[in-house]
């Protein structure tokens, strides 16, 4: 039998492993300052006064850089190095590979220099703008053509595990990115989503969950089938709950996305499937933990002292508290109180610290020493992070653990005359204040372990002699798809990565399809409402003030059918308000209160106040203060091309109105100046040249935001109770 001398290439595993632990030390730093400003909101913005540096800008930089630089450049990293082992071949185009790593980082420079400067769709997860979407989906096929290109020319006969999940990463992040990712572009930095309302909380949120399953879990969950048995120094524990695990995971996490608008104005049976395939969901998540703890059996007596095994087996172990308590937050009974709270916070930093963060940290302790063939500088170094990490942990979910079941818990409280004990929203954020200086503390221990761990890892590289090309050989494969009589069912599937790749995109699909298409097609179930009606000028560029501050960060706009709702906010909302919100802007979390009753709740007066002083007019609040908006010009230049877009939508503006629409919109704008200007206190308003002023004021941002705060709800007249 021929044997094939080849080399590994362990450069580019390199490259991603040092742009894992940059990015990921900046992500988290990103989080640590919006963590601080809720911990400490007197101090930020009102002294900083940096619209860039604002929660709503930075929150959205923190989730993509920790998701997609971080966890992103480790899926690169582990997956570059495991495939080529895998296969006994080196990645089939050197070139590609490169252009994989130089396009990654620069989609992430791309990010850091739009998000927080307010150019954003405005989806959570998938905020960034229509050209870097392009840019990723391009970047992508190169990642995936390079890898099966790769299994092709493989010299092994069956694919290992590891690669199933891979190829699953790769299909189904390319669905999920291309279908949630159409949208309309008006500019360079601007466009709308192609969906509305219902249809478009729907996909996002089929999106967005599915991120999360597809892009922090079943890549790590390929790298976990890697590199914890090479650190245990054993086989998988079972090759058949590895099977069972994959094709139930990749077929049941594709429907749970529903779960995420339960109470919502999605149509019933949508989150009645959501709940019941999260529920099942547990089966094979806990199936590929208990396949990967059991494969340390025999290896426990060496987790004491090898600290590689003790940051896989923490990683393990956030894996499987996570996967529990995503299906428990999927019960209605249990969401009524968790969604749009802390609790949820906690939920994903358990995942994100514990079971990405830990994994990508045994990755790299693993890693540096065989590429750099030398002994880890200090393992009592990597000890202290292991511990200072976990401890970070801790101290950041316990505090939003408690912070959320306070929030759900004093929202639902009730005086036995049947009125609100918390009627006063910004008498629970102040309770909130203890919990968010504790999580600020435990990321800040976490930041630090992983700065040890780059200080590690550089004195173990300057130590070393890093090997770039590394020499192996194998025997050439033969035949690879020819059956072997007595083998077990799934073999035949494993020797053809083509047909895997089709079974499994066929797998992945129908969950996505049952759910989707119905939504999208049959009118019933989202129907109208005939007051409803498209937003003004003035009020689609407030709309669009408000997406670009990030403002959904903190704010949702969903009452749900609840008691305590409906009692705080008013009337709980109807599919058909949102028909003409392109994206929508339902939230996820309510740092403040719920908005979508605001409209002539309050004078346009005190708006602009508490966007420019929140914390004069709301003592207590968290809000950041919006001085910028009173200084900055609404761009005029855009309107025409805004309505042009909506009617492509479908939002039924007369034809010819968007050569109109900057008349009403200075119109309205006037209005609303001079209401304010009038409202001004008696001493200011003394000496002041009104008309001026109004003038001046007419022409700003915050008028445009105010207009559509004030349009919010009030398209559905409620009768009042007798």
């Amino acid at each position: 039998m021929e044997v094939q001398k080849f080399s590994y290439d362990n450069k580019v595993v390199k490259y991603f492993a040092y742009a894992t632990v940059i990015w990921g030390i900046t992500g988290m730093l990103v989080g640590l300052i919006a963590a601080l400003q809720l911990a400490f909101p007197e101090f930020f913005n009102e002294y900083l006064g940096f619209s860039f540096l604002s929660f709503g800008r930075i929150r959205p930089l923190h989730t993509n850089a920790v998701i997609f630089a971080f966890v992103g450049n480790g899926i690169f990293m582990g997956v570059y190095y495991s495939l080529q082992r895998l296969l006994k071949a080196r990645m089939w185009s050197d070139k590609l590979s490169y252009i994989n790593f130089w396009g990654w980082q620069f989609i992430i420079l791309c990010a850091v220099l739009t998000l927080p400067f307010g150019m954003t769709s405005g989806k959570e997860y998938a905020e960034l703008e229509w050209w870097i979407d392009i840019l990723i989906t391009l970047l992508w096929v190169v990642f995936g053509f390079n890898m099966f290109a790769t299994i092709l020319t493989r010299r092994v006969k069956h694919i290992y595990v590891a690669i199933w999940f891979y190829i699953a990463t790769f299909v189904t992040v390319a669905i999920l990115h291309i279908f949630n990712s159409f949208e309309l572009p008006i500019s360079f930095f601007k466009s709308y989503s192609w969906y509305a309302g219902v249809q478009d909380a729907l996909v996002q949120w089929w999106y967005g969950h599915n991120a999360v399953a597809f892009f922090l879990t079943t890549p790590y969950l390929g790298l976990m089938y890697y590199f914890v048995p090479k650190a245990a120094q054993r086989p998988v524990y079972s090759y058949r709950l590895s099977i069972i695990h994959f094709w139930a995971l990749i077929f049941l996490y594709i429907w749970a996305g529903p779960h995420h608008l339960l109470y919502t104005s999605l149509p019933d049976w949508a989150q009645s499937l959501g709940v019941v395939f999260s529920i099942m969901l547990i089966a094979p998540s806990w199936g590929g933990m208990l396949n990967g703890l059991l494969t340390m059996r025999g290896a426990w007596d060496r987790v004491r002292d090898d600290v590689l095994l003790k940051f896989m087996v923490v990683a393990l172990t956030c894996y499987g508290m996570a996967t529990f308590e995503g299906p428990l937050l999927s019960l209605k009974n249990v969401n009524m109180i968790s969604h749009f709270t802390d609790w949820t916070i906690a939920h994903v930093h358990v995942g994100g610290l514990g079971w990405n963060g830990m994994m990508t940290f045994g990755m790299l302790y693993w890693l540096f020493p065989k590429m750099f063939r030398v002994e880890l500088y200090s393992k009592k170094l990597a000890n202290q992070h292991f511990w200072i990490a976990t401890l970070g942990i801790i101290l950041y979910a316990i505090p939003m653990y408690i912070a959320g079941f306070m929030q759900g818990l004093m929202w639902q409280d009730f005086n036995a005359d049947g009125t609100l004990v918390n009627a006063d929203f910004l008498k629970m954020v102040d309770a909130m204040k203890p919990y968010y200086i504790l999580r600020s503390l435990g990321g800040l221990l976490f930041i630090v372990g992983a700065v040890m761990m780059f200080y590690n890892l550089i004195k173990t590289a300057k130590s070393g002699n890093f090997l770039a090309n590394e020499e192996a050989e194998a025997p050439a494969l033969i035949k690879a798809n020819s059956k072997v009589k007595g083998e077990y069912w799934h073999r035949a599937i494993e020797r053809r990565p083509i047909r895997f790749m089709i079974f499994a995109i066929v797998v992945v699909a129908i969950g996505g399809l049952v759910e989707i298409i119905p939504t999208m097609i049959v009118k019933s179930n989202i129907p109208t409402i005939a007051s409803v009606k498209p937003y003004t000028p003035l009020e689609l560029e407030g709309r669009d003030l408000y997406i670009k501050e990030g403002c959904y960060n903190c704010h949702s706009q969903m009452i749900r059918p609840l008691r305590f709702e409906t009692a705080r906010y008013g009337e709980y909302s109807k599919s058909g308000e949102f028909v003409y919100d392109h994206p929508f802007q339902w939230g996820s979390k309510r740092t403040g209160p719920d908005l979508a009753r605001e409209g002539g709740l309050r004078s346009n007066y005190w708006h602009y106040q508490h966007m420019i002083r929140p914390k004069d007019v709301s003592p207590g609040t968290v809000m950041p203060a919006y001085i910028w908006m009173k200084d900055n010009d609404i761009d005029e230049s855009m309107i025409e091309k805004k309505i042009s877009a909506m009617q492509t939508l479908g939002v039924p503006y007369k034809k010819g109105y968007e050569k109109l629409a900057l008349k009403d919109l200075r119109n309205q704008a006037e209005l609303i100046a001079t209401d304010i200007v009038n409202n001004l206190p008696k001493e200011v308003q003394k000496g002041l040249n009104k008309k001026a002023e109004i003038n001046k004021m007419k022409k700003k941002e915050i008028v445009a935001i105010i207009a559509y705060l004030q349009r919010l709800g009030t398209d559905i007249k409620v009768k009042a109770k007798k």
